[in-house]
């Protein structure tokens, strides 16, 4: 389907100084390991700013890693509004297959809303542990898995425990949450094209895994915003939004500090202003009711709270409680700069033409005979074209051809979507930034022609060990 257009507006109509926004644009630029994709402002229920960074664009879905969480959290809330699910009910009461093995008489008090509020009673992540209690049902290895405290104790950020809480809604809706969620939030929202990554089981993740524009995000915002009323609709019920949204354990001491401190409501974390969905290497849903806004961000960086400090610092002070007169000139450079955002491209220069032979036919081997950051990638090559430069990273015997642009990035569609820059560093020396644009990841191959070899380094690291490089991409894509 195609999404309807959110209602825009110059920023000073909705009292947005676009010079703040402008401040934060140069923020995120100065700021180093921050390649931000796409953002989007809405106030006042209207979007005041877009843009994306090319080689990204508005339109191309977005690997989300946790803030999937918020999604899952609101296919359980829609679930209850149609009694299929309560909150106060035990976990096992969803999984009666499992009732005469599991004994543990914490995991059997673990409540549905234990798992949504991330306190099982767990004392930290075990992802690992249920894996290895049955590396084929994530669910009943984490219910196998007996709790260190009672539930609703102690917060640990776990991701089986959103797995469960998805399990659930597939369970009583006998759907997947996609299916789920598209007549009951992705279609009425305007939101299409989100997939999400299953399991060798079947399942959709719930915890990870969801691929979706940063648009989608910005409209999630706003329902939740907007109290669960979209469009004079109440898709989600009122009440669902007050629960998920207030702090339900306290979080203090359990992850890095800042803003994952003030607490976890039901798959939302608590914000010195507002609340949020996150997910890993920087994608951002931040709802701001003070503010009647919302920022959603999707982003490439390990320095996530750096991100929302940038936001507490630059845009907050935009937001002005009525519209801002003798500021068309201000709004016009904004959108100008939005239209044309970029992000830099790898240094390099055209083959020197004295070593173009060499170059041509070059089979680079690991260096030190292994990559550590990618020890799939067994071989990369380079090969001379009519139109250019070939260069390509061979996996397990998958073969994946980057072509070389003249400069700024390259990008192409298949075999996955990748933007490609880079070039000659020196005359020995190839060096390429390959960003595989559905997900928040790049990965830099430098190539050495006097030894005829090769490393690989992410700037940042897949969190699905072992992925191939041909699945970086939205599931369901041809591969």
């Amino acid at each position: 389907m195609i999404a309807r257009p959110l209602p825009s507006s110059a920023p000073a109509a909705q009292g947005v100084d676009a010079t703040g926004v402008e401040a934060f644009l140069d923020a995120l630029d100065a700021a180093p390991g921050i390649r931000p994709h796409s953002l989007l402002i809405l106030r006042h229920g209207h979007l005041v700013a877009a843009g994306s960074w090319a080689p990204y664009t508005q339109d191309r879905p977005h690997l989300l890693y946790s803030l999937s969480k918020s999604f899952t959290g609101t296919a359980a809330g829609l679930a209850a509004a149609e009694g299929l699910l309560r909150l106060d009910d035990p976990v096992l009461a969803y999984f009666p297959e499992f009732a005469d093995e599991v004994t543990d008489p914490r995991v059997r008090g673990m409540l549905l809303r234990h798992v949504a509020s991330m306190a099982s009673g767990h004392v930290a992540e075990t992802m690992d542990r249920a894996r290895a209690l049955d590396p084929d049902d994530l669910l009943h290895g984490f219910l196998r898995l007996p709790p260190e405290r009672d539930p609703g104790t102690v917060f640990a950020y776990n991701q089986p425990a959103t797995y469960t809480l998805a399990a659930v809604v597939q369970r009583v809706t006998g759907q997947s949450l996609t299916d789920y969620l598209r007549p009951r939030l992705f279609d009425p929202l305007g939101i299409g094209g989100a997939v999400w990554h299953r399991d060798r089981g079947g399942r959709e993740l719930g915890f990870s895994g969801l691929h979706a524009t940063c648009d989608a995000v910005a409209r999630l915002g706003q329902l939740y915003l907007d109290r669960g009323r979209w469009e004079g609709r109440q898709l989600l019920p009122e009440e669902w939004v007050a629960e998920a949204t207030r702090p339900h354990i306290a979080t203090a001491g359990a992850m890095s500090g800042g803003d994952w401190d003030l607490g976890y409501g039901l798959q939302f974390w608590m914000s010195r202003h507002g609340f949020r969905g996150d997910g890993a290497y920087g994608q951002f849903c931040l709802v701001l009711p003070e503010q009647d806004a919302v920022v959603a961000l999707t982003s490439e960086t390990v320095g996530m709270q750096t991100v929302l400090d940038l936001v507490w610092a630059h845009l907050l002070p935009a937001f002005h409680p009525g519209p801002l007169g003798g500021r068309e000139g201000a709004d016009a450079a904004l959108r100008e700069r939005l239209a044309h955002l970029t992000l830099p491209a790898a240094a390099g220069k055209p083959t020197p033409p004295e070593r173009a032979d060499a170059w041509a036919g070059a089979v680079f081997a690991p260096e030190g005979g292994g990559c550590a950051d990618q020890p799939g990638l067994t071989s990369v090559s380079v090969t001379a074209e009519e139109d250019g430069w070939t260069l390509t990273l061979t996996e397990d015997g998958h073969a994946l051809p980057l072509h070389l642009g003249d400069g700024g990035w390259a990008v192409a569609e298949e075999p996955l979507p990748t933007a490609v820059s880079g070039g000659w560093t020196d005359a020995g020396t190839l060096a390429v930034d390959v960003a595989f644009l559905e997900t928040p990841h790049s990965l830099c191959v430098t190539c050495s022609l006097p030894g005829r070899t090769f490393t690989a380094r992410w700037h940042t690291t897949p969190l699905m060990p072992g992925v191939p490089l041909r699945k970086l991409r939205a599931p369901g894509s041809s591969s």
